[in-house]
């Protein structure tokens, strides 16, 4: 698990440049940024290397690193932290992917009354049975991290018939000025390049979409 030690360690590295291009760097300059001994500064960027935040390559006369995608997910989870806490203000976000078949699970659990009634009074519409899936495009997948940062509902889970149904997580949105709603199952693991919609009526067939075109979902955080 990350550390604070450790995302010091890696927002100082950020400042250096090492978000875009590979910075040089010792451990005995690092150790002073930070106030740490070398070995400590050490240390920390041996355990930011094991959590794969960073990527290294040592010379005789000190280290190039880089901070990975998974590093700098960590500083963005970090400052939506911080922006939840102090920056609450709306903010547009426009995220854009292409249409994909899903599992065509989305009609059943679209149908079942105990969600409708939720989705009704979050969204103020009942959902169409079934889901629309968007892959984001690659300049987008950063993008919804910002979601995070959101005010996300939940719909609450159900039992019925022995079976037990579990939560999911909502948040209002638009594709082409239709009311819709980004949802995540409780119980599912998407991919954070996948989004799954909900909306009143099918979009497939309002938009005419087919599998591969583009749609753009906008979102107020």
């Amino acid at each position: 698990m990350v550390t604070s030690e450790d995302l010091e360690c890696l927002k100082r590295i950020a400042l250096m440049g090492g978000l875009n291009t590979p910075v040089f760097l010792k451990t005995i300059s690092l150790g002073s940024e930070l106030g740490f001994s070398p070995q400590t500064a050490s240390r920390r960027l041996r355990s930011l290397e094991r959590q794969h935040f960073i990527s290294r390559k040592l010379g005789a006369d000190g280290q190039q690193v880089t901070i990975t995608r998974e590093g700098e997910g960590a500083l963005r989870q970090e400052y939506c932290d911080y922006y939840r806490l102090f920056g609450r203000q709306e903010k547009s976000l426009v995220l854009n992917g292409t249409v994909q078949s899903g599992l065509g699970e989305g009609a059943y659990y679209m149908s079942l009354r105990p969600y409708t009634d939720q989705f009704l009074e979050i969204l103020g519409f009942s959902p169409f049975p079934g889901t629309l899936n968007v892959q984001l495009l690659p300049n987008s997948t950063f993008q919804r991290q910002w979601l995070s940062s959101a005010e996300w509902k939940v719909v609450q889970g159900f039992e019925s018939e022995g079976r037990t149904f579990g939560e999911v997580q909502c948040l209002p949105c638009t594709i082409r000025d239709v009311p819709c709603g980004i949802i995540i199952p409780g119980r599912s693991h998407y991919p954070e390049e996948l989004i799954e919609i909900v909306s009143p009526k099918g979009l497939r067939k309002r938009f005419s979409l087919m599998d591969g075109d583009e749609v753009t979902i906008e979102v107020t955080i």
